[in-house]
């Protein structure tokens, strides 16, 4: 994530390649603000702490065609996804709370969780979403007080959250009260009509985070949460505990980007980019036999969750020896384990050099393997 540009080819990342970002976008709304005469109150004071009005009315009317209904003071911004679903942790657990994730998932979130002292309780993803038979059984015995999902373009797997399996965790969460955080980090790269668990719900149990770092700009660290109205001002007061307030200038400057239509064109240009190359890249694997796991989906977003055959944690220290960086799979499991899985970025993941050193590597890594001859 954090190596400069263009340093080590990450065909692991978690990221679009950023050639694939619209720079003279991100210029051009900041010279609108700079040439209008804006910047003074944008940068010399500290801002709204909910965020920027005219940036949360904005993301109130992108949500709509989400088919999410949500005030504008229903949505508060924050430092990206990840510091939403801080936020909405600190606000809603205490230490020794029981929180439901999947598996596999997000390390950070695994991590995170662990680190404020939650029980993280994995349940299997599967193509559908998860494995309600395996998440009613730990109700039963945890009493859950969060389950925390990427359900559109799961990370790592690519799998999308099916209707009637939503419609079922909305029926669990009801009968065990519990809420929903639905992590939609991938929300600009899915499919237009993409069903969310938040506009099924009504935002009642559900608690809706996504950002634009996997869009727009990584750096800019734009985020924010669309709650119930009863919470946010619960979310307002621990934002202000962890960051005061956000950065006003970067959020008017997303607010520009979604009241002209720019982002939602680069989105479209950017899918289109990405169909493409995932059609290369999940090719050029399947050379290599690579094929998809089970309960994955690789006809759609940035990821393809591919079974290599061996296992992933040594090959990528063996392939960062070659300068490449690779996520595998042990590193989206709860508990550390050897895994055979990797996760594929398919925007950039054709490139045959790469899988030159990952077929030489992989083939050296069984040699190993093998038994000695009598």
């Amino acid at each position: 994530m954090f190596h400069a540009p263009g340093d080590r080819p990450a065909p692991g990342g978690g990221t679009l390649p950023p050639e694939w970002l619209d720079l003279p976008l991100l210029a051009g709304t900041l010279r609108r603000l700079l040439a209008a005469g804006r910047l003074a109150p944008l940068a010399l004071h500290y801002g709204d702490p909910a965020g920027d009005p005219r940036l949360r009315a904005a993301l109130a009317q992108k949500l709509a065609d989400f088919g999410i209904a949500a005030a504008p003071e229903q949505v508060v911004t924050t430092l990206g996804a990840t510091q939403a679903l801080d936020i909405v942790s600190r606000t809603l657990l205490a230490p020794g709370d029981a929180v439901l994730v999947d598996e596999p998932g997000w390390a950070v979130e695994f991590a995170r969780l662990a680190q404020l002292g939650m029980r993280v309780l994995p349940v299997p993803r599967g193509p559908d979403g998860p494995d309600l038979t395996v998440m009613e059984a730990l109700i039963a015995t945890h009493r859950p007080r969060l389950y925390v999902t990427v359900s559109v373009l799961h990370n790592p797997t690519g799998a999308s959250l099916s209707l009637g399996h939503a419609h079922r965790l909305l029926t669990l969460a009801q009968a065990h009260d519990f809420r929903i955080v639905e992590d939609d980090t991938y929300a600009w790269l899915a499919p237009p009509h993409a069903a969310r668990v938040a506009a099924l719900d009504g935002l009642q149990r559900t608690i809706y985070v996504s950002g634009f770092s996997k869009i727009l700009a990584p750096g800019w660290r734009v985020g924010f949460i669309a709650a119930p109205a009863e919470l946010t001002a619960r979310l307002v007061d621990v934002k202000l505990l962890t960051s005061l307030t956000t950065p006003p200038l970067t959020e008017r400057s997303v607010a520009l980007c979604l009241e002209q239509g720019a982002l939602r064109r680069h989105a479209e240009r950017v899918r289109e980019r990405l169909d493409a190359a995932r059609a290369r890249s999940l090719a050029m694997a399947a050379e290599h036999g690579c094929a998809p796991a089970p309960g994955s989906a690789a006809g759609r977003g940035l990821f393809a969750w591919l079974d290599t055959g061996v296992d992933t944690d040594r090959l990528a220290q063996s392939l960062l020896d070659d300068g490449w960086l690779i996520a595998p799979g042990s590193l989206f499991h709860a508990a550390r384990a050897p895994s055979p899985l990797m996760r594929l970025n398919v925007a950039n993941g054709a490139d045959r050099a790469f899988w030159r050193a990952f077929a030489e590597r992989r083939a050296e890594l069984r040699r190993r393997a093998r038994p000695a001859s009598a």
